[in-house]
């Protein structure tokens, strides 16, 4: 803890999720990898969810993730390595995820019997 007078810089503590590896000296490709595995487990669950209503949903949500992760592999290629390139590749599987979860939950969710 510094002083509240002092001009000196906190000390990094290297338990903050922040200052993870994997968001602060990574080369982002673990990124694509579990991106790629998430991507392909996403596709594979969302097609075979295609026949179900609301019809489209599925597919609609299977392109975005698929999109995503092309974001993902232009990301990696288009920006210089450090913590901006990590952070937008974390945000891109985070939205990939919140995408296919949406969409199973609201496909589940109007599956009713009567």
């Amino acid at each position: 803890m510094t002083n509240p007078g002092s001009d000196s810089q906190p000390e990094s503590d290297p338990t903050r999720v922040t200052n993870q590896p994997s968001l602060t000296t990574s080369t982002g490709r673990i990124w694509l990898v579990v991106g790629g595995l998430f991507a392909l487990i996403a596709a594979v669950m969302l097609f075979a969810l295609m026949p179900f209503a609301p019809h489209g949903l599925a597919a609609v949500a299977l392109v975005v993730v698929v999109l995503l992760y092309v974001a993902m592999v232009i990301t990696q290629l288009l920006t210089r390595r450090g913590r901006p390139r990590l952070g937008i590749l974390a945000a891109l599987m985070i939205l990939m995820a919140v995408v296919s979860l949406g969409s199973v939950l609201v496909l589940a969710a109007t599956q009713t019997t009567v």
